[in-house]
């Protein structure tokens, strides 16, 4: 399973306000989030807030973030919430594909098909794990990472430099979660980005991941959203050239266009783009 989602935003699962208030962000996706963005002695309240959230109908995907398998409430997360049949579950601080099965034992004792989307490179284990094994399975629905975490297990004073850019372990990081990704075949997410105020830095980095390869990117406010859903859909030059590369080679396994000579990939390549134009 690939997911098609252009943007996923994360929601507080213990607010009902900022719950009510994302059917209108435009999302495609969202997270209701139990770890990070919940203080620990509200967790079983956000737990329930969410459970009860999920059971009304909604036009976006809904996806859930537990709580680390480490933390022991991972269970009753899932089994609180699967009655609402989220979209997907978030796995956090995931480092292995026994992370993965653990995880899809779980949803399915909770009598649910539901499937996963882990974030990849929060510990340094995780990372070092990403290029030694194979991360594919069943339940795996998408690979997404961050670096904020990551920073926290490497004692980091930043993860990037002044001109924006990642410092080069979180620039590894964040290769080795997209490659895996792939070799999975499953979504690859580029991670959020923090800089709230920068809209002008969120575009730059959220077209760059789309030219790259990337299907989606995690949201972590409202005002991102339109930004990433519009630079992960291709524009009408983009739609209009894949468009003429597929009736080029259509009488042809090769062909030449504006001078440029196509194959295989190339055509490939404009299925994609034209499949993606749909969300225009």
């Amino acid at each position: 399973m690939i997911f098609p989602h252009r943007s996923y935003l994360f929601v507080p699962g213990d607010s009902a306000r900022k719950q009510e208030k994302s059917h209108g962000t435009g999302a495609d996706a969202i997270i209701l989030d139990l770890e990070d963005s919940v203080a620990s002695e509200s967790k079983d309240a956000a737990r329930q807030l969410t459970a009860e959230w999920l059971k009304a109908p909604a036009k976006m995907a809904r996806f859930v973030r537990i709580n680390a398998l480490s933390t022991g409430r991972a269970a009753d997360d899932i089994a609180a919430t699967a009655p609402g049949q989220p979209d997907g579950y978030v796995l956090p601080k995931c480092e292995s594909l026994a992370d993965i099965a653990e995880t899809a034992a779980l949803i399915a004792q909770a009598g649910s098909q539901a499937p996963i989307l882990i974030i990849a490179t929060e510990t340094v284990r995780a990372v070092r794990q990403l290029m030694r094994s194979d991360w594919a399975h069943p339940a795996l629905g998408g690979m997404a990472w961050g670096a904020e975490d990551l920073a926290a297990d490497l004692g980091a004073m930043s993860n990037r430099c002044d001109d924006g850019t990642w410092r080069a372990p979180f620039a590894m990081a964040r290769t080795c979660a997209f490659l895996a990704a792939k070799d999975a075949g499953v979504a690859a997410i580029d991670g959020p980005y923090t800089a709230l105020s920068d809209a002008s830095g969120l575009e730059r980095e959220s077209r760059a991941a789309f030219a790259e390869g990337f299907d989606g990117k995690l949201a972590i406010h409202p005002a991102q959203v339109p930004i990433i859903n519009a630079a992960f859909t291709p524009s009408a030059d983009q739609i209009d050239y894949a468009q003429r590369v597929v009736d080029a080679m259509a009488q042809s396994g090769v062909a030449s266009l504006d001078g440029q000579m196509l194959d295989q990939p190339h055509l490939v390549q404009a299925h994609k783009i034209l499949n993606l134009g749909m969300r225009r």
